[in-house]
Parts: structure tokens; sequence; C-alpha cells
């Protein structure tokens, strides 16, 4: 287990990467569209905390988090959202489609899936000892392909986590309007066994991801981790019907950031805080400053 002052910095680091990217958006620096992970940092780091070096990691389009937690390079993906060649895929990524080392992400919903039992398959069959670890929304429920990956990931032995981050948004309609039936139902009707946590402490979700990584290992099979959380940001960079009462709620009761904070002394919160916000300043202006790429017209 990480220790409290490294879980709180890969935490903030993560809030004040989202943060600055929701803010500079109009400002016509960054290209495309982007998903961030607001209140949902705990839910990266904590399980990512208990990654081996040899492990796979596949996320979706709410990528920032994962891949920041994984040890991405923050310059990196901030020049990946404005375009430049020294961002993490040249540019050419953007937001939602990230590659580097064992990390991907691709913003098709419920496409990573197959994608991700795939690769867990080769890795069994390879003896590599590695696993898989597969981030998913509550809105890839609705998606037939995670059905047929769950079937197969079961049948064959995949070594694969799937980690269900329920936000109870489906893009901005509530979970009760689209989703019949039980969560946990849909992965144990496959055989798939499930640990269920409620909270936004980054520990407890450490603690029991690790503990769902080492079945994952030790079984040489499929498990699932929901983890119901909350989302305070919009779906993309606006789209939020809800009040800004109950998001005002939401980061006083459920901040992941603020209940790691307090294990913390204050001079030594403090002293993190500006560090990160040196480094995320640093590599934003960084990323401001890396050249575009050539514009090759013809004559």
């Amino acid at each position: 287990m990480l220790d409290n002052a490294t879980l709180y910095r890969s935490l903030y680091r993560i809030r004040r990467f989202e943060e600055t990217v929701l803010a500079e958006f109009t400002s016509g620096h960054f290209s495309g569209t982007t998903h961030t992970c607001l209140g949902q940092e705990a839910n990266a780091v904590g399980v990512l905390s208990g990654l081996h070096a040899e492990d796979i990691v596949v996320s979706n389009h709410r990528s920032h988090g994962h891949f920041l937690a994984y040890g991405g390079d923050m310059h990196a993906l901030f020049a990946e959202l404005m375009g430049k060649p020294a961002g993490v895929c040249g540019g050419r990524g953007g937001s939602q489609h990230l590659h580097w080392r064992n990390f991907y992400s691709n913003g098709v919903l419920g496409g990573t899936l197959p994608l991700a039992v795939g690769m867990a398959l080769a890795e069994k069959h390879l003896a590599t000892q590695a696993i898989v670890v597969v981030f998913l929304g509550d809105g890839t429920l609705g998606e037939g392909v995670l059905y047929e990956s769950l079937n197969m990931a079961s049948l064959w032995n995949a070594p694969i986590l799937y980690v269900l981050e329920n936000n109870r948004l489906a893009q901005t309609t509530p979970i009760e309007l689209n989703l019949a039936g039980s969560i946990e139902d849909r992965f144990e009707s496959f055989g798939i066994p499930v640990r269920e946590l409620d909270t936004s402490d980054v520990v407890e979700i450490a603690a029991a991801s690790n503990q769902s990584l080492d079945e994952v290992r030790t079984r040489v099979s499929p498990e699932t981790l929901i983890l119901n959380t909350h989302r305070f940001g919009p779906h993309s960079k606006g789209d939020d019907p809800r009040p800004s009462e109950e998001i005002s709620r939401l980061r006083q009761t459920r901040d992941p950031v603020s209940i790691q904070g307090i294990r913390l002394a204050d001079e030594h919160r403090s002293q993190i805080d500006a560090e990160v916000e040196a480094e995320v300043r640093g590599a934003f202006q960084a990323a401001l400053s890396d050249p575009f790429p050539p514009q090759n017209f013809p004559d």
C-alpha cells in the first residue's frame, strides 16, 4: 500500500490537471472534446496502486486520471490534447485515444471490452503472469458487446479485472431511468465474482482492489470490482443538467481529495499542493510552447 502522502499527491495531480483542462478549453488551446474524472480520482489511484509492471490497463473515454495514475507524463498529456507532436501519441489520439507502454484507451463505448479480453487471453497463452485491468462505466452496461465479452472471459478463464465506475449517469441520463435489474447480477450470471464498494476513500479502494487483483492472479480467471462513485464535472465540457446544489453537496461529502487530505498535517498538505500546482503550471506552459506539426500544403 502506498503511503498517505503519495496517495494524496496522486489524487491532487489528477484533480488539478482536470480542472486546468476544463478551465482552458474555452481558450482554444485544446482540440476536440474531453471527459474529466473530477470526483472519481480515487478509483484510478486506488486501483492502479496495485499493478505489477507487466500488467495491462485498458481505459475508456474518461482516461486522463487512469493515465496519470498509471505513471503517464502530464506534459505529454497536455500536448496530446493540444494536437502537438510532443503528445503521448504525437497529437493524433487526442483526449480519448491514448497508448503508452501497457496503457490503452479508446472512446468507443464498450469497444474496449473485447480488446481487453483478447489481451488477457494472449497473456495467459504466453504465460507472462500479466493480468488486464479494464475500466468501464455504468453507461456501458447497455452495450451488447459487454455481455459477449463476459461470456468469453468466463468460459476461457481470462485473467482480467473489470472495474465498473458507477457514477450513476449515462452521459446525462440518471441510472434509474436507463438501467433495469442488478449490476452485480449482470456479472455473476456469467460466473464472475463481484466485489462492490460505495466510497470515495482511496485507502478503502486500494485495499479492495489489491485483493481483487491478487485473486485474479491466483485464480487466473475474471473478477469484477464495482465502485459506486460520483462525478463532479459534466459528461464532457458542459453537458450537466444536475442542479448546482447537488454537486456542491457531493463535493462536501464525497471529495476523495479532501477525504485523503485530512490524513496529512496541514503543513505537509500545503507543501504538496504547492508542488503540484507548480508541476501542473509548468507542464501546461511547456505544452503551450511545443510546436505544432508542420503544415504541408500542396503547391
